[in-house]
């Protein structure tokens, strides 16, 4: 049976860490590991049966989640929905939404592809604390080549209105229209499709026990030359449509007959899940104006050596 207790617990732990770039997936192995007795069996069930009540539970974590995050980027989303509408109408890419609402379109097909056929093939694998330990550890290894990228590829802003500066006058708009988006935007729209593609692969790694999807595609973003407030800021955007789609399509299991005696649970681990994550983006939105990946890059190799101590 699920509690009250373990739902308020793993909802908040699922709706932090899932924005947070420390793997949720990878803590709400460990958390409930190192908890042990009744913690670990609700996750051992979850990830060796497809018909238990904790997956209906995790579906209603991951709706939640990517609700918080359509709600924080409300006005974002209306944008891009509505600039990807027009292009589908008029067949042309003119304005910061519109490209932003292809390249989400584009770094979300490789995980919408993959992740269906590599997901359960690799928690069945992967899902023992002792992998998930070694993969936090590895995930933290790669915030911090994260860094190094950043650091080797950071552009000036001249260079990114230069880049979206010839976008536009290939596409026949007035720069002007730039200088009137947010500087965060017109660098996100400079960057190219290949660049999407490539940051979009890296999400499929999150599919690794331990492995964090918003820091895999944020050392994307730092790759391809974006500071850490837009890297961060795009991660969350391609991240939304991947939660919200995965939970969308296991909402039947939301209804079936084995949630009935923890729908109660479910829902306050849900609302739990939701607050926090968007506590989560506002807190991270904030941070990475000034700061960097290294103290989640240091988080990740102390809790992963330290895992691989408990449980080897």
């Amino acid at each position: 049976m699920l509690t009250y207790l373990q739902a308020t617990v793993i909802g908040a732990v699922q709706g932090i860490t899932e924005l947070f770039p420390v793997s949720s997936l990878g803590h709400s192995v460990l958390v409930a590991a190192w908890l042990g007795r009744g913690w670990a069996e609700l996750v051992d069930q979850g990830e060796s049966d497809t018909d238990t009540p904790y997956l209906a539970f995790v579906v209603a974590l991951h709706v939640a989640t990517a609700l918080a995050l359509i709600g924080y980027y409300r006005r974002d989303w209306y944008a891009i929905v509505t600039g990807f509408v027009t292009t589908l109408r008029t067949g042309c890419l003119e304005t910061v939404p519109q490209r932003l609402a292809w390249l989400i379109v584009i770094a979300t097909v490789p995980v919408s592809i993959l992740g269906p056929l590599l997901q359960r093939v690799l928690h069945e694998l992967f899902s023992a604390p002792i992998y998930a330990s070694i993969f936090l550890a590895l995930n933290g290894v790669v915030l911090i080549v994260g860094e190094g990228l950043r650091r080797r590829n950071e552009p000036t802003l001249a260079e990114y209105g230069r880049r979206f500066a010839r976008q536009q006058a290939l596409s026949g708009v007035r720069t002007a229209e730039a200088e009137s988006r947010r500087q965060s935007d017109r660098q996100l729209a400079a960057l190219g499709f290949g660049d999407a593609v490539r940051i979009g692969f890296l999400q499929v790694g999150a599919l690794l026990t331990g492995f964090s999807r918003s820091g895999l595609t944020m050392v994307g973003g730092l790759w391809r030359g974006l500071e850490h407030e837009n890297a961060a800021k795009f991660a969350f955007l391609i991240a939304t449509p991947a939660i919200l789609g995965a939970g969308v399509m296991d909402l039947p299991e939301l209804v079936g007959p084995r949630t009935e005696g923890i729908r109660g649970p479910i829902v306050v681990g849900a609302i739990v899940s939701g607050v926090s994550s968007w506590l989560a983006v506002r807190f991270l939105e904030r941070y990475f104006q000034t700061r960097t990946l290294l103290p989640f890059a240091v988080y990740c190799l102390i809790a992963g050596v330290f895992s691989i101590m408990r449980f080897s």
